[in-house]
């Protein structure tokens, strides 16, 4: 069995440490006491073995055996059934990592299924045993314990997350390219984070609600209102960063957009001076034809021909020529193509 620890504990001190859920049992049964299991990513018949041992209810198991489930608190007669979703920030990809992590909480014992490296339950197993005073509470302390170390590493996903948004508002007006994308992409990173951390407002303030009728410790239901109080703010900061990506969205759109406006008003003023040089050029042709045509009339080598034999031909030709060349001008300039 991938069987992290496994420990019993009695007035807050952990008296046994047993190599199997067998012992386990044999344990409470000798000396009373919490235990505490904790799985690392166990097999289905690990975690029947574990529902047999516990008497869990059936649909808890299924929903543990499937796994992907939404976080979440449920309560199956004496036991409380609970799914996180841990993250963590990596920075080497810049983007969250998301992990699950189901909880069986029962009057005298705790069951810990972790399928993924966060939280570090180690950590929250030290710090209890360095409180006997706190584990001595019972199993709401160390679902207490669980559900703090869940949120204060939801923190520095969110620096993450609010790194990642500078950065992309520094790109925003400057044309990187793929910075689409990367809103986008952010955006899902932060949708998923909060469908992470929004149930645990409703999950805290549930167990807020279930205190006097449980005889939870005035201490414990403290320690849970300061948890609930960081599961808001960050919930809240969760909210504003979805409303500041989708406000980065609607401006990369609109900068796309005058963009393209730009490039278009530049193609057209190109096109509107290439027309402007192809009239130019069209007129002086048309001018230069009139006397090229007459030129090449008269330069046949034709006996009969008009005015050929005339003393002024010539400079007849010559006053044609320059004529209709002017008229052209004139023509070209009144209709502003020169």
């Amino acid at each position: 069995m991938t069987l992290i620890d496994n420990g019993v504990y009695v007035d807050g001190l952990r008296t046994a440490t047993p190599e199997n859920l067998q012992q386990t049992s044999e344990v409470m049964r000798s000396g009373g006491g919490m235990a505490w299991i904790g799985l690392y990513r166990p097999s289905p018949e690990e975690v029947r073995s574990v529902a047999e041992q516990f008497e869990l209810h059936p649909l808890a198991v299924e929903d543990a055996l499937t796994g992907h489930q939404r976080s979440k608190l449920e309560r199956y007669g004496d036991t409380l059934f609970v799914v996180l979703r841990p993250a963590r920030y990596v920075d080497e990809h810049e983007e969250v990592e998301f992990g699950e992590l189901h909880l069986f909480v029962g009057p005298d014992f705790v069951v810990t299924i972790r399928h993924a490296e966060a939280p570090d339950l180690r950590r929250v197993r030290r710090r209890l045993e360095g409180s006997p005073e706190l584990l001595a509470m019972g199993p709401e302390a160390v679902l207490y314990a669980v559900l703090d170390e869940v949120v204060d590493e939801y923190g520095p996903v969110v620096a993450g997350l609010e790194n990642d948004i500078d950065e992309i508002e520094d790109q925003l007006f400057s044309g990187a390219e793929g910075v689409s994308r990367r809103i986008y992409e952010l955006a899902r990173e932060v949708l998923d984070f909060q469908r992470a951390a929004q149930p645990l407002v409703g999950m805290l303030e549930g167990l807020a609600r279930g205190s006097d009728k449980y005889g939870v410790d005035v201490e414990l239901r403290r320690s849970l209102r300061d948890v609930l109080d960081h599961a808001l703010r960050i919930v809240e900061r969760a909210g504003a960063f979805r409303a500041i990506l989708d406000n980065a969205l609607q401006v990369e759109a609109t900068l796309v957009a005058q963009r393209q406006n730009e490039e278009m008003r530049r193609m057209t003023e190109l096109n509107l001076a290439q027309n402007e040089e192809i009239k130019k050029i069209s007129s002086w042709a048309a001018i230069l034809f009139a006397p090229t045509l007459i030129g090449t009339v008269y330069g046949m080598n034709f006996d009969v021909m008009p005015e050929l034999h005339w003393s002024l031909g010539y400079p007849f030709a010559l006053l044609l020529m320059l004529g209709m060349s002017a008229a052209l001008y004139g023509v070209f300039k009144l209709r502003r193509w020169l």
